[in-house]
């Protein structure tokens, strides 16, 4: 994909489409099917996109409705029309499944295959799915007449992908998906030039079950300050995850959010991967399985993903993660009264029942396409 030229190949189309008549072009622009979703699991097996469905025979889990929420919330905070949100999310499901992929063709990554090469953003950026649903919307938008073309241009247009006919049949899903999420009018009013307008967040669909149960002791570990002599790991990908879950002490704790300016557990743990230009799912439930396992304590390692129940999830489904930071730290955002701390390792050791190491410094790292997901 190309980040630059994104009208050469179409402008002629989209010059010829903005003239038709208003009826003619409503015609065109509105999907004649719609999609059927069925609820496959509920709260106890997703996060803020409300866990596992079927929409129209295909399976999207629990991680892959985490991403769909996020796309619409960017959306949402940047005042678009959902019809903005529509075309993202019938992209991401062609490109990547609505996965944060660190792999792909040549060097596409994350949740719309973009590629550094192309001008999209560097490999940590693209990791970030907030940052790349930033992308393409500002690609899309660039383009005139965006929210009026046929079905599938649009999201041609930005992508530039040797399969261009793959993009239209997923609209009805894609808007299928948003119906779960959209909040407020659908073409809302911009905000004016210097903020001011609040903007409207997407839905969530569970309550928050992210939040931690480990009884707080600030006075064993300032929550918000490291400790005279704390070093950052030697290896250079762990010391990148560490570095920045450090950096975000003391931002607060929102259910869904991937940063920048708040995090909710998991979202803290994907941005800090990304960071180190590593890509992991979104949620608990798929970060869990992330990585390779680790089979004790005595064995953690800076950087590693840390485990626990929390306040409403169980051992076999554990719904709060932390990441060891080293020096006996663990840095989580705990929750939304708190935000993201630093605990004691020991605080959470009898509660830890699975550790997920991401990066080893024992490993290469991976190539420049990236590795699949674990």
């Amino acid at each position: 994909m190309k980040a630059s030229g994104l009208l050469s190949g179409v402008a002629g189309a989209l010059v010829g489409l903005v003239m038709l008549p208003i009826l003619a072009l409503a015609l065109v622009v509105v999907p004649a099917a719609t999609a059927t979703v069925v609820q496959l699991s509920g709260c106890e097996q997703g996060g803020p996109g409300g866990g596992s469905i079927v929409v129209d025979r295909q399976q999207l889990g629990a991680d892959e409705m985490d991403i769909a929420r996020t796309i619409v919330d960017v959306v949402q905070q940047r005042r678009l029309p959902r019809r903005a949100a529509v075309l993202a999310i019938a992209t991401a499901m062609v490109e990547s499944g609505l996965r944060n992929l660190d792999f792909g063709d040549r060097d596409s990554l994350g949740v719309f295959q973009q590629r550094p090469s192309q001008g999209w953003g560097t490999r940590e950026q693209i990791l970030s799915p907030v940052y790349a649903t930033g992308k393409f919307l500002d690609a899309l938008i660039a383009l005139p007449g965006w929210d009026t073309v046929p079905p599938g241009q649009a999201e041609q247009a930005v992508q530039r992908s040797g399969f261009p006919d793959r993009y239209a049949p997923r609209e009805p899903t894609a808007a299928a998906i948003v119906d779960r999420f959209w909040t407020g009018p659908d073409n809302p009013t911009p905000a004016a030039p210097g903020g001011g307008t609040q903007a409207v967040q997407a839905k969530t669909l569970c309550p928050d079950q992210g939040g931690s149960d480990v009884p707080r002791d600030p006075g064993r570990v300032d929550p918000t300050k490291l400790p005279p002599g704390f070093t950052l790991p030697d290896d250079v990908r762990q010391r990148a995850a560490v570095g920045f879950a450090l950096g975000q002490l003391g931002k607060p704790y929102v259910w869904g959010a991937k940063g920048p300016d708040a995090y909710d557990c998991s979202g803290l743990m994907l941005a800090a991967w990304a960071a180190a230009g590593i890509g992991i799912p979104a949620g608990t439930v798929s970060q869990v399985h992330a990585g390779h396992a680790v089979s004790s304590i005595e064995q953690v390692q800076p950087g590693d993903l840390l485990f626990i129940p929390g306040a409403l999830g169980t051992a076999k489904v554990p719904r709060h993660v932390g990441m060891y930071a080293g020096h006996g730290l663990i840095v989580d955002a705990y929750d939304t009264d708190t935000g993201v701390i630093l605990e004691s390792l020991s605080a959470w050791t009898s509660k830890i029942v699975a550790i997920r190491r991401i990066a080893d410094p024992s490993l290469p790292s991976p190539p420049p396409g990236g590795s699949p997901l674990r």
